[in-house]
C-alpha cells in the first residue's frame, strides 16, 4: 500500500455495510433458536431484529472535500489520558522486567499476595516472549498480584516479585476486551494492548452507564471471517445492530434524558417520525434500557449466545504507531482504535435508506430545518440547527456518520474524522463532538469537572500583579461569579497580616478587551458583558465575599479564554485571593484549564493553587509550577522565580506529591511510578528542566498546589491546572 504525503496523507475513506436481519429471542418461538453450538440468550423476553454492520476504513488517493463551517466549535487541545500502563474498571496492564535469554512467560494473577487462588485463566498462563499483558474481566475496585516466570527451552525459571494493581473503583460504563490471538501472539503484544486499554479508559472515564460493552479485538490483515481485508482498509469494525419501532426507541432516548446535552437533543426530537424504525447498536440499546444483549461471534456472525458487541481489527499491514506523540510517518493506532470503537458504541448514520441510526436524529442543514440526505450541508447540532457542531461528511466514498475532514495536517483532527492523516492523535472528551455525540443519544456523560478554583498570592504593582487564568470548554454558555479576596484574609482561618486591604478586580477575554470590572462589590460598575446591577445576584449566588471592599463579578461566558486580574487600589499591595466559581453546573461547558500568575515570596506569601474535582468519578491532571519560561518573550518578566517547586496536597492537607524539577520523578503519595516520559506525553511539559510538573489521577474532592522558590528564592511564577482527559 502506498502513501501519499502531499495534500491529506493517507486519506481515509469510511463505508457501512449492512447485512440481512436475524430475529433473536426465545418468545417468538415455540422452540429454541440456538445456532449449533451456540447457547441461547437467556434475556430475550420479547422478538427483536438483530443483524450486522460493517464499517471498513480506507486509504484512497481522491481530492480533500470543501473546508467546513467556520461556525464549527474549535477541536479540543488535549490528548487523552497519559501514556504508559493505566487501568480500568475491569482490568490492568501486568508489566514486568524482561530478563535475558528467555523464551517466554507463565503469569500468575490472584486477589490473594499469597497466590492460594488463582483468577480464572490466569494461571502459568503462557503469553509468550512480552513484556507486559492486560489482564481483563475482573472487578471493579479492586487489588489484584501478579508474578511471573520466565522459561527457555529447559523449563521455567523461579517467580518474580510479587507486583500489585488495582482497577478503578468509581461506577459507570465497562468496556471488556477480549485479545485474538493476533494480538496475543504479536511480538508487540504488550504494546498493541496497552494502547486498547488507554483507549478503553478514555471512554469509562467519560460515561456513568451502568453497563458492559464486550469488544473483541484483532490486529490483522483478515475480517473476523478469515477473507482479506479489501484494498486499502486501515481498520474495520463489525457491530451488532437492532431494529426498533420509532415510538419504542424514542420513548427509550427521552427517558433516559439525564444531562443538559439530553435536554437540548431531546426538545429538538420531531413530532412525527422521520422513519418506521430506528437500529441502535446493541451496546446503544442497553445504555437506553432496551433489551439487546451481545449477539456477535468471533467471525462476525450474529446469532443466539454471540458473546460480543462488536469486533475492532487494526490492519497489521498499515504503519500503524502504539505509543505518542505519533511520528509523521505513521497512524496513530489510538485514535483509530477509539473511532471503531465509537461505531460499536453507538456511531452511524443511514441517510438515505429507509430506517434511520440514533444519530441521525441530529442531522441539520439550518436552524430549524433538518437533512437526512447525502446532498447539500449536513452538520451535528443538538439544539435544532442553532449551533452547529461539526459537520457531517457528505463524501459518498467515505461514512455519512463521520465529520468532514479537511486536507492535512487538520486543524480538527477529531477521532471521528471522515479522513485521517499520518502524525495526528487526538480522544474523546466530554466537550469534543464524539462525547456530545455519544452523550445525546443514550450514554450519560460523567462529568468529572474541575470545579471552583482558587489561587491566593502577593499583590504587588507592575508585573507583580496577580494574573488568573481559565478556560471555558463546551458548546454553550458557562455563568461563574469571580472574586478578589483581600480584608477576609486578616481574620481566622487565615489570619495573614498583610492582606491586601482593598482589591480591585478585571475580566479580559481571549484578545486582551476588557469586558468587566469591579471595586466593592457592593456598587457595581456597569459596562462590557455586565449590563444591570449586580449586587442582587452576587448575594444569592451563596459566594458573597464577606467585606464590601472585597470585589466580585458574575459573568455568563460563552467558550473561550479569560483572565482575571487582580490588583491593589491606589497601588497598594499585599495578600490576596483571585477565584472562579461555577454557578450552572449542569451547562454544557465546563471549566478547563486553569491558571494563575503571581509574585512567589516565603511564608505565608507562597503562591498557592486550590481546585475541585467535581462528579462520580477519578479526574486525571497534571500541575504545573513555571518560572523561568517566563524570562524570554512573550512575557518578558525581568524576575521570573528561577527553580519552582510545587506540592500537592488534598482536603485534609496532606501531602500527596511532590516535584522539584520534571525531569527528576519523586516518588511518594499517589506517585508511584517515574513521570518524565507521561509529562512529555502530556502535550504539557515545562519547557526548561528547572520548572516542576506533576501527573495526578484525583478522586472527587479538594486540592491544593503550593509554589515555592528553592532555598527561599523569590520571583514571579504561574501555578497551572490542566485536564488530562
Amino acid at each position: 500500500m502506498g502513501k501519499r504525503c502531499n495534500g491529506r496523507g493517507f486519506p481515509i475513506t469510511r463505508s457501512i455495510i449492512f447485512a440481512a436481519d436475524v430475529v433473536l429471542g426465545l418468545a417468538a418461538f415455540g422452540g429454541s433458536t440456538s445456532l449449533p453450538g451456540q447457547n441461547s440468550i437467556a434475556n430475550a423476553s420479547s422478538p427483536f431484529a438483530a443483524g450486522t454492520a460493517t464499517h471498513v476504513t480506507r486509504a484512497e488517493s481522491q481530492i480533500a472535500p470543501g473546508v467546513p463551517s467556520v461556525s464549527e466549535i474549535p477541536a479540543q487541545a488535549d490528548i487523552g489520558l497519559r501514556q504508559g500502563p493505566v487501568p480500568t474498571r475491569s482490568s490492568f496492564s501486568a508489566n514486568w522486567v524482561s530478563v535475558g535469554g528467555a523464551t517466554g512467560y507463565l503469569l500468575d494473577v490472584s486477589m490473594s499476595n499469597s497466590f492460594d487462588s488463582y483468577v480464572d485463566g490466569y494461571h502459568n498462563l503462557d503469553v509468550g516472549n512480552v513484556a507486559g499483558r492486560v489482564v481483563t474481566g475482573l472487578n471493579r475496585g479492586t487489588t489484584y498480584y501478579y508474578r511471573v516466570r520466565a522459561y527457555d527451552a529447559i523449563g521455567p525459571g523461579g517467580y518474580s516479585d510479587v507486583m500489585a494493581a488495582t482497577t478503578v473503583a468509581t461506577t459507570g460504563l465497562i468496556i471488556h476486551a477480549t485479545f485474538d490471538s493476533s494480538i496475543t501472539s504479536n511480538p508487540n503484544a504488550a504494546a498493541i494492548e496497552a494502547m486498547i486499554n488507554r483507549a478503553i479508559s478514555i471512554d469509562e472515564s467519560l460515561f456513568s452507564d451502568p453497563i458492559t460493552i464486550q469488544i473483541f479485538f484483532r490486529y490483522s490483515t483478515t475480517a473476523p471471517d478469515g477473507t482479506p481485508l479489501s484494498a486499502g482498509t486501515i481498520s474495520q469494525s463489525d457491530l451488532v445492530v437492532y431494529t426498533f419501532p420509532w415510538s419504542t426507541y424514542i420513548n427509550a432516548l427521552r427517558g433516559d434524558a439525564k444531562t443538559s446535552n439530553d435536554d437540548l437533543a431531546n426538545a429538538s426530537l420531531p413530532g412525527t417520525a422521520l422513519s418506521s424504525n430506528i437500529k441502535p447498536s446493541s451496546a446503544n440499546g442497553r445504555a437506553v434500557a432496551l433489551n439487546t444483549p451481545p449477539a456477535m461471534f468471533a467471525n462476525a456472525r450474529v446469532g443466539n449466545g454471540g458473546p460480543y458487541d462488536g469486533i475492532v481489527t487494526l490492519n497489521s499491514a498499515v504503519p500503524y504507531q502504539f505509543t505518542r506523540p505519533t511520528s509523521g510517518s505513521n497512524f496513530d493506532a489510538q485514535r483509530s482504535t477509539e473511532h471503531e470503537m465509537d461505531e460499536v458504541i453507538g456511531f452511524g448514520s443511514q441517510v438515505n435508506l429507509s430506517d434511520l441510526r440514533p444519530q441521525d436524529l441530529f442531522s441539520w442543514s439550518s436552524a430549524g430545518h433538518r437533512n437526512i440526505s447525502s446532498t447539500g450541508t449536513r452538520y451535528f447540532s443538538i439544539n435544532g440547527g442553532s449551533t452547529n457542531i461539526v459537520n457531517f461528511s457528505q463524501d459518498s466514498s467515505g461514512d455519512l456518520g463521520d465529520w468532514l475532514s479537511t486536507a492535512c495536517p487538520q486543524a480538527h483532527p477529531y477521532v471521528q474524522n471522515a479522513f485521517g492523516c499520518a502524525g495526528q492523535s487526538s480522544d474523546v472528551t466530554a466537550t469534543s463532538p464524539e462525547g456530545i455525540n455519544l452523550d445525546v443519544i443514550g450514554y450519560d456523560l460523567n462529568r468529572v469537572t474541575l470545579g471552583n478554583i482558587s489561587t491566593r498570592g502577593f499583590v504587588q504593582t507592575g508585573d507583580n500583579v496577580m494574573i488568573g487564568g481559565f478556560i471555558v470548554e463546551g458548546t454553550g454558555p458557562k455563568t461563574v461569579i469571580l472574586r478578589a479576596i483581600g480584608p477576609e484574609l486578616s481574620a481566622p482561618p487565615f489570619n495573614i497580616p498583610n492582606a491586601l486591604a482593598d482589591p480591585t478586580l478585571e475580566l479580559h477575554d481571549g484578545t486582551g478587551a476588557l469586558i468587566a470590572s469591579n471595586d466593592n462589590w457592593q456598587t457595581t460598575i456597569i459596562g462590557g458583558i455586565i449590563t444591570t446591577n449586580q449586587v442582587s445576584a452576587i448575594q444569592n449566588s451563596g459566594h458573597a465575599p464577606t467585606q464590601a471592599s472585597e470585589s466580585a463579578i458574575i459573568a455568563t461566558l460563552q467558550p473561550g479564554n479569560y483572565t482575571a486580574i487582580v490588583r491593589g487600589r491606589n497601588n497598594a499591595v499585599g495578600v490576596a485571593l483571585v477565584e472562579v466559581y461555577d454557578l450552572s453546573p449542569g451547562a454544557a461547558s465546563i471549566l478547563g484549564n486553569i491558571s494563575t500568575r503571581g509574585l512567589v515570596q516565603t511564608g505565608n506569601n507562597v503562591m498557592i493553587g486550590g481546585f475541585i474535582v467535581q462528579g462520580a468519578g477519578q479526574k486525571t491532571v497534571i500541575v504545573r509550577a513555571i518560572g523561568p519560561e517566563l524570562s524570554p518573550p512573550p512575557y518578558n518578566i525581568p524576575n521570573a522565580l528561577a527553580d519552582p517547586t510545587l506540592e500537592l496536597h488534598d482536603g485534609t492537607g496532606a501531602l500527596i506529591a511532590f516535584n522539584d524539577n520534571w525531569q527528576t520523578t519523586v516518588i511518594g503519595g499517589v506517585i508511584t511510578t517515574n513521570q518524565v516520559s507521561a509529562i512529555q506525553n502530556s502535550g504539557h511539559s515545562p519547557s526548561q528542566p528547572s520548572e516542576s510538573a506533576i501527573i495526578a489521577t484525583l478522586p472527587p474532592g479538594n486540592y491544593t498546589a503550593i509554589v515555592r522558590g528553592v532555598n527561599n528564592t523569590t520571583g514571579v511564577a504561574l501555578v497551572e491546572v490542566y485536564d488530562l482527559q
